[in-house]
């Protein structure tokens, strides 16, 4: 009899008050004959895919990209993914943007492996005796993490092969071309349908599963990545948007209207809202580092972390000193608008910027700011310790690299003082969905659909993202950026409002990438940038470490900022391929042997 090598949880952590924990790996093992004729056997199956990793057939685990940690190290993880970005600069380059990615790099579409699971227990599920709502909900679950592991592909490498059986791509058997962009697209929305069809209703967070509205965020996330992915590449004619489309305009339409509806009905449902207690210069930091999101209202479904059990990360461990070889970047930044909601340039801009600390106020700036970046004074940790000074001349994982430190997601005001001297002790949750995200895909969806006829809506979604932090509410003129050094100064107003709340609201949550590669943007946001930090010539920083730090040793300047590494073989900056690196390279054995040679290899490698 064949055996599947898959370890299953303990039905004891499945109860609503217990602690479900998705980081434990399974234990056990199920066969193939006969599997899964209880809804209690499922959902074991099914308690893989909300774990850091997936076990799989013959032995062994796979990255999960359908869930989303927090850190095990300095540039990984939820917290320090934008590190990929140009919100957040570690202390080297990295090679993407770089433009220095290998075909010698292109790795395994792990997806698969998770995929064929997935498949697996689709095809086998029929075999449960009781069909009632339990299992509905387990074959909704099925369905949102095949769209997800598909989904992971897509924006990876855009049209792969939509398998529904058991193919094995270790075993030879893929030798089928690839779908389309639009095709994929379209068969990951099926599959959400089904999810959205199949799952429970919930009003709060407590089952730490996967629910209707989940899946519903789900897909406005997915098609308004699919809208503007084939808007803007196919604006600027590069080798990424779908050819094969007859009347891409009315499907761009389609996508966008998806997006408007998905996230429509989450919101008239009037169940979630965003998280405020009244305190404008507190709330939007507290939420993220909140142990127990159970009774948080704007977290639709998160990931627990807790020492007692032994599960933790090290995201306060790398940055409880402001630093963890990282650094926020001055493009994010200089992003957030003044307290009053202009844009912050100018005169007024550089004045701020000559006083360490000054340009982060809240009185002078959006408050979200000064709760995503450390503001001198601040809290550093639980014994009293405040904030000072960035630790530039740190040589070791507490380095800052920008002058910027990143407050979000740390602890400061941590019981266990462990989490700042020791690994995996932290407990920052990792919010996998909140409200806020279906507020900004609701918006965008409307203002690429029509920014003018939907002013109204979209400024009542983001009402209140600003109304928690004590901004006025968006003014389209007002906060139109137009000056020539802004990267969309001659944008839409509604598309650059919209792109702008998106930033920093989201900021540091590793989706910042995704939406560079979807707005095709790269050359507007990387190609010849410099990633710089904190102004230093001229500055109280720059006095502060004068005689500590020395240009060309341990400090690297552009035009008296901050660099975050040696950039002396990058006097021209990032050069990302924009003909190339919008995709990653796939590994030659998929254009090859494993696919019989139909696949073919994405553009530019």
């Amino acid at each position: 009899m064949k055996k599947i090598h898959l370890l299953i949880v303990s039905a004891l952590c499945l109860g609503t008050t217990s602690c479900f924990d998705i980081n434990q790996e399974p234990q056990g093992e199920i066969s193939t004959v006969g599997a899964f004729t209880t809804t209690s056997e499922i959902t074991m199956y099914l308690n893989m895919f909300y774990q850091g990793s997936v076990p799989v057939m013959g032995g062994g685990t796979v990255n999960n990209s359908a869930i989303k940690t927090q850190s095990s190290g300095s540039t990984n993880g939820i917290a320090f993914g934008d590190a990929n970005s140009d919100n957040l600069y570690p202390n080297a380059i990295d090679s993407r943007l770089a433009g220095e990615t290998s075909l010698s790099s292109a790795t395994a579409m792990y997806d698969y492996k998770s995929i064929r699971n997935v498949n697996f227990l689709l095809q086998n599920i029929g075999n449960c005796e009781d069909k009632g709502s339990e299992y509905e909900q387990c074959l909704g679950e099925a369905y949102y993490f095949r769209a997800a592991y598909y989904y992971h592909l897509l924006v990876n490498y855009g049209g792969v092969t939509w398998i529904e059986d058991l193919l094995d791509p270790d075993a030879g058997q893929m030798k089928l071309p690839r779908n389309t962009r639009t095709e994929i697209t379209d068969y990951i929305l099926k599959d959400l349908d089904q999810a959205i069809t199949y799952l429970n209703e919930q009003s709060n967070n407590a089952s730490r599963r996967v629910h209707k509205d989940v899946a519903r965020a789900f897909k406005s996330e997915v098609a308004l990545f699919a809208a503007t992915w084939e808007k803007y590449h196919r604006a600027k004619n590069d080798p990424f948007y779908d050819k094969t489309l007859s009347d891409a305009e009315a499907k761009i339409q389609d996508w966008l209207n998806q997006a408007v509806k998905a996230a429509g009905e989450v919101i008239e449902r009037n169940v979630w809202s965003i998280y405020s207690t009244g305190n404008p210069l507190t709330d939007y930091r507290d939420m993220f580092i909140d142990i127990d999101l159970s009774d948080n209202q704007e977290v639709l479904w998160w990931k627990e972390y807790n020492i007692s059990a032994g599960i933790g990360h090290n995201v306060t461990y790398y940055s409880c000193q402001g630093g963890g070889q990282v650094g926020v970047s001055a493009s994010l930044v200089d992003d957030y608008l003044t307290r009053d909601g202009r844009p912050f340039i100018g005169t007024e801009k550089l004045e701020a910027k000559r006083t360490y600390g000054a340009e982060l106020n809240p009185d002078l700036r959006d408050p979200r700011l000064s709760q995503t970046v450390f503001m001198p004074g601040q809290q550093m940790q639980s014994d009293g310790t405040l904030y000072e000074w960035p630790p530039l001349d740190a040589t070791n994982y507490h380095q800052n690299t920008t002058g910027y430190s990143m407050l979000k997601y740390e602890e400061f005001n941590a019981a266990n003082s462990a989490a700042y001297t020791t690994e995996s002790r932290g407990q920052a949750p990792a919010i996998q969905v909140r409200y806020a995200d279906i507020l900004l895909n609701y918006a965008e969806a409307l203002a690429e659909l029509d920014g003018a006829g939907n002013a109204s809506k979209i400024q009542a979604a983001l009402k209140p993202l600003r109304d928690r932090v004590g901004m006025p509410e968006v003014d389209f003129d007002r906060e139109y950026n137009t000056d020539v050094d802004y990267p969309f100064h001659n944008l839409d107003k509604y598309i650059q409002a919209v792109r702008r709340e998106r930033r920093v609201e989201k900021a540091l949550e590793n989706c910042r990438l995704t939406d560079i590669l979807r707005w095709a943007a790269a050359d507007e946001l990387i190609v010849g940038k410099t990633p710089t930090g904190a102004l230093y010539t001229g500055s109280t920083l720059g006095e502060h470490f004068s005689g500590i730090m020395t240009e060309g040793s341990n400090l690297w300047l552009k035009d008296g900022y901050i660099v975050s590494f040696n950039n002396t073989n990058y006097p021209n900056g990032w050069q990302f391929n924009v003909n190339r690196d919008y995709l990653l390279p796939i590994r030659q054995e998929m254009v090859g042997s494993l696919t019989g040679g139909l696949w073919e290899q994405n553009p530019g490698w």
